[in-house]
């Protein structure tokens, strides 16, 4: 272990969750809550600060009474959170459902207040009810009535073994026993901070796991001065001559818990200021329990508690500090409607993007990202990150670094244009002249698109030629990744092709206006490689080389399909009038988009 800088105290406490830890400290809380994915999940909250609370919840007793109900309250909340981060969330019964639908309730306040009074109803029957008449029984087998102060006794000790045996049985239940052991990172992590050690799971692994401030050693107290309460309680009542037993003792049982809770909150808070051998044997029994109710942690554990530690420790500090909210599971409808949303405040309109984005990081049909399958919240994550990158202008699919293009994935950044649907017509066109024994030339290549798929779907021989060896680079990986074969090569147009001679050579050459470059949408221009835009001042510069020098590079009978912006076709064809034959092709929208020379 670290040496230790110095002694700390921290009025931090927490509580055990389902995989994972909640703390809580003056001004905020935070639960962190290890999911199904192995990722830490973090739901910060800011609670009232002492100085701006009620002046009578500060009194004593009083204060023990508030902190116990609201315990009871918001642990369960956190609980049930917990819950839903792990997956462990269970659907509302019926009864729950028909008492949020006929009251308007909010169906998990509702499953949360059936929780709470459950457990109380639990906590009466077996703490309050089995002692009592545990010993009213006794007293009948005896045929003896016990003194007041023997019926405490004899009901505390019951009492006390009922609670023990619980503790067992639910040792012996494995989310129980993993929930002791975050119960034990929880503590390990306060013992390490209070010893002045670094925050680090290796340094709270060395820890000890038994805390004067624990909840279970409130819970002796409260069992043994429940006994000291109603003994002097009945022995009053005992001198007036009035004696109480059966429902009516309950009752008064039950109505004494507030006193009794705020007594054993003050007894807790004074026994722990003190390391006293003197108080040693009072704290002892809630020190021997808590070897029960922790158990030792893994490192993950008391990463996690030590997560919802710092959160706390934080934003103590600093008040300016944003709360955050679990990322949960959520139906598919409500995140695309989150996306779509997030994306129009952004200046982006586009609702296909919101459904490619909730669609591929969420691994669903695009069709079903309107539906109500849930989206994990490793997805959500996924899907947040895309969004903050498309928010900023730069295109979907290099948000993604990918790009589908007929059947093949594509890697996709700004060194390369992304490939466009037109761009696929070219090469369904052009494939319909080329076999094996073809050899094709993909001019002005970009990311390799055209090239591997001419490769993949007529598996001939192929060329690659582009102006920038970055995207030469990429056009490269990308013809690994596709197992394509492709011999490249660093030109402008067809300077370095040498003496080669093709069957087919297709290209998607540069066809913006320089002038037009300003005006396209900053997708395009600010991103999106100005080399593979700009196609001079009318155009149609690339086309007019292309037509220059083909021909020495065209087999005899050879083809050329070229892709042109909207309304250049007929210029371009233009060029091409001394060939054999000069075809235009319109596109799926009827837009003149290629133009098919025979030489």
């Amino acid at each position: 272990m670290e040496k230790s800088c110095s002694k700390k105290r921290t009025q931090i406490g927490g509580q055990a969750l389902l995989e994972g830890v909640m703390m809580r400290g003056k001004s905020s809380m935070a639960m962190c809550v290890r999911d199904g994915d192995g990722i830490i999940r973090t739901e910060t909250k800011r609670l009232t600060p002492p100085e701006k609370k009620p002046w009578y919840v500060k009194l004593p007793i009083v204060r023990g009474c508030v902190s116990f109900v609201s315990s009871l309250i918001f642990g369960t909340e956190c609980l049930m959170r917990s819950g839903e981060v792990f997956g462990d969330d269970a659907e509302p019964g019926k009864f729950e459902k028909w008492l949020a639908k006929t009251f308007k309730l909010d169906i998990m306040k509702v499953v949360m207040a059936v929780s709470v009074v459950l457990a109380l109803v639990l906590a009466v029957g077996l703490f309050v009810l089995l002692p009592q008449y545990s010993r009213m029984g006794l007293e009948w087998i005896f045929n003896h009535e016990f003194s007041p102060i023997a019926k405490n006794l004899i009901e505390g000790a019951l009492r006390i073994v009922i609670f023990l045996c619980y503790i067992l049985l639910c040792l012996l239940v494995p989310d129980v026993k993993r929930t002791f052991m975050y119960h034990g990172a929880e503590h390990k992590t306060i013992s390490c901070y209070e010893e002045g050690l670094e925050l680090t799971p290796e340094n709270a692994q060395k820890c000890t796991r038994i805390h004067d401030r624990c909840g279970t050693s409130f819970i002796f107290l409260v069992m043994i001065i429940g006994i000291l309460i109603f003994s002097l309680f009945e022995g009053i009542l005992g001198a007036y001559s009035i004696e109480i037993d059966g429902i009516i003792r309950v009752l008064i049982k039950i109505a004494m818990l507030p006193l009794i809770a705020g007594l054993s909150y003050e007894a807790l808070k004074l026994l722990a200021k003190t390391k006293s051998p003197i108080v040693a044997p009072l704290k002892a029994p809630g020190l021997l329990l808590q070897r029960l109710t922790t158990k030792e942690p893994t490192l993950e554990m008391i990463e996690v508690a030590i997560s919802a530690f710092k959160e706390v420790l934080i934003m103590d500090e600093d008040p300016t500090v944003p709360t955050q909210n679990f990322v949960l599971q959520t139906p598919a409808k409500k995140v695309t409607e989150a996306v779509i949303s997030t994306l129009k405040d952004a200046g982006i309109e586009e609702v296909s993007d919101a459904e490619w984005i909730v669609s591929l990081c969420a691994n669903i049909p695009r069709d079903a990202v309107y539906s109500d399958d849930m989206v994990s919240a490793k997805s959500i994550d996924k899907i947040s990150e895309i969004v903050e990158e498309r928010k900023t202008g730069k295109p979907l699919w290099y948000c993604f670094k990918s790009a589908q293009f007929l059947d093949y994935e594509l890697k996709v950044d700004e060194r390369v244009l992304i490939p466009r649907p037109e761009t696929e017509e070219l090469v369904v066109n052009a494939l319909k002249v080329i076999d094996e024994n073809s050899v094709v030339l993909d001019l002005c290549t970009g990311s390799g698109a055209i090239a591997i798929a001419v490769k993949k779907r007529a598996n001939c021989t192929v060329f690659a030629s582009d102006i920038s060896l970055d995207a030469l680079s990429l056009a490269m990986e990308n013809a690994q990744t596709n197992q394509a074969e492709i011999e490249f090569i660093h030109s402008d147009l067809f300077k370095n092709i040498g003496g080669k001679k093709f069957n087919v050579i297709i290209s998607n050459p540069p066809y913006i206006k320089s002038e037009d470059i300003t005006s396209l949408d900053r997708e395009v221009k600010d991103f999106e490689p100005v080399l593979a835009l700009d196609g001079g001042s009318d155009g149609l510069e690339y086309y007019k080389k292309i037509a220059c020098f083909a021909g020495d590079y065209i087999a005899e009978n050879g083809y050329l399909f070229l892709e042109c912006g909207i309304n250049q076709a007929s210029a371009v064809a233009e060029m091409f009038k001394n060939s054999k034959s000069v075809e235009i092709i319109k596109d799926i929208f009827g837009v003149e988009r290629i133009v098919k020379v025979v030489y």
